[in-house]
């Protein structure tokens, strides 16, 4: 065995190699399957490794040449990676309810197609929304049958639903969202900061996670109007301000109750200092950003393009780039997608109104691409950048045994390329509505392959787990 670690502990029967022998000194079954390549991403970083699965697991990492044998075998070419399957913690899937927006098939065919082998659906906008135990079970069945990768469901805090926090944990949420101003959605109201800190208090009895869409509802309502087609105008009525005055208040409300939070999306560069400032007095929160806010310019979007607008909004150049010091110094956690699709003519494309078209930008199939071509112009290493969206993302839900290529570990991984080049072309992606602000954009690296738990996924059968909060 070599001292690639940083899973759970395997166990004996798991720790076998095809070189080793059974009681009688007869040879060890063959793997289920043996990887084989000379940039294998491991805890211990990109090396030449065999790795043997068998059900479902990681039981075997051995140096390349050591000859493991498998029933299936993948050699993989010079120029491509075996990297850990990513994992989504914010995506969209909108099923039941608006599945003409996305859906479980098309999401995670989209998400396979991008190298994410987990994902974690968000309690809106789907109908009912995410907020008991029987809309979680709603949530569960539209999903059963449809999944390509392994899925997992976050709960929603809104007003009056106290009684519904702790038999959601049960139920096996992975925690609880909620927001700090209307969500875009009637039916998942937002809560105050006092509701947001009472429902804190009551997460933190039972150690679960409040996720939090940080912007002050007060601070919008002071802001222009965002009506029209000139970006300009919609940014100034998302400002830095009102970002930076919901996440003060979830530090202080997070420092307050224990709980342990987390800022949803942050685009906001201003906030930093003080999230820094939080984690060194050990409030207990973790940040994320996304692949919009670290790729595109507000300086760059047309006006009229909604298919740039998001809640809250891409930013300025200096801003960006401030966001990327963030993660380099590890103020900001991990980068996931915020995956908000909806119908095209919902973002009113023939108009090109940002004060009615709908916010969100999709973007779950090309999330490694376009962090990876930015994350080169840097001088970034791919394992950063894999740190950021596969093992940071399975931390923050809990997910020990996702996020890693390591002995123990659910075999989820991905064959990717970085040197290769690909053009978005929306209406060859997976995702539902061919609307996108990437069509036509050149990214670095490409997805030649997912497989979660050793089986490729071939986009017709979905063997995707539904997984719980606990699972291992």
């Amino acid at each position: 065995m070599t001292s690639d670690t940083g899973a759970p502990t395997p166990t004996s029967a798991d720790a076998a190699t095809s070189t080793s022998a059974d009681s009688a000194g007869a040879p060890a079954a063959p793997f289920d399957l043996v990887v084989r390549g000379e940039q294998t991403l491991t805890t211990a970083g990109i090396v030449a490794r065999e790795i043997g699965i068998r059900d479902g697991r990681v039981v075997a990492i051995e140096p390349l040449g050591s000859g493991l044998v498998g029933t299936e075998v993948i050699e993989l070419a010079d120029d491509q990676v075996m990297i850990p399957g990513l994992v989504d913690t914010h995506v969209h899937v909108n099923e039941p309810g608006r599945t003409e927006w996305e859906g479980f098939d098309s999401a995670t065919r989209a998400a396979a197609a991008g190298g994410v082998t987990t994902l974690i659906d968000m309690p809106l906008n789907s109908i009912p929304p995410t907020v008991n135990v029987d809309a979680l079970a709603e949530k569960r069945a539209a999903a059963q049958g449809k999944t390509h990768i392994d899925v997992g469901f976050w709960g929603g805090a809104i007003p009056g639903n106290e009684d519904d926090l702790r038999g959601l944990h049960d139920a096996g949420v992975f925690g609880f969202k909620c927001f700090l101003l209307h969500s875009g959605v009637d039916e998942f109201p937002h809560l105050t900061a006092d509701e947001m800190e009472a429902d804190m208090a009551e997460l933190a009895e039972f150690d679960s996670l409040m996720i939090v869409h940080a912007e002050d509802s007060r601070a919008i309502d002071h802001a222009p109007s965002p009506e029209g087609d000139e970006y300009a105008r919609f940014l100034a009525s998302r400002p830095r301000g009102a970002e930076d005055l919901a996440i003060a208040e979830v530090i202080e409300r997070a420092r307050w109750t224990g709980v342990r939070a987390h800022v949803l999306h942050l685009s906001s560069s201003d906030a930093l200092p003080m999230l820094a400032s939080a984690k060194r007095d050990g409030v207990k929160i973790t940040v994320e950003t996304c692949p919009h806010y670290l790729t595109l310019l507000a300086e760059e979007v047309p006006n009229g393009a909604t298919a740039f607008k998001c809640c809250p909004p891409i930013r300025e150049a200096g801003n960006r780039e401030l966001l990327w010091e963030g993660l380099l110094d590890g103020t900001i956690d991990c980068i996931v997608s915020d995956h908000s699709p909806s119908t095209i003519d919902l973002k009113d494309p023939e108009n090109g109104d940002f004060g009615v078209a709908w916010g969100g930008v999709a973007s779950l199939q090309l999330g490694l691409s376009l962090i990876w071509s930015e994350a080169k112009k840097r001088g970034i290493g791919l394992p950063q950048v894999i740190e950021w969206m596969a093992a940071k993302p399975a931390e923050l839900a809990g997910l020990p045994a996702k996020g890693r290529i390591a002995l123990g570990c659910d075999a989820d991984f991905a064959v990717f390329e970085p040197e290769s080049a690909q053009i978005v072309d929306v209406n060859r992606l997976h995702h539902k509505n061919a609307i996108s602000p990437y069509d036509g954009r050149a990214l670095a690296g490409v997805v030649k392959g997912t497989w979660v738990r050793g089986q490729k996924v071939d986009f017709e059968t979905a063997r995707g787990r539904m997984l719980r909060r606990g699972d291992v």
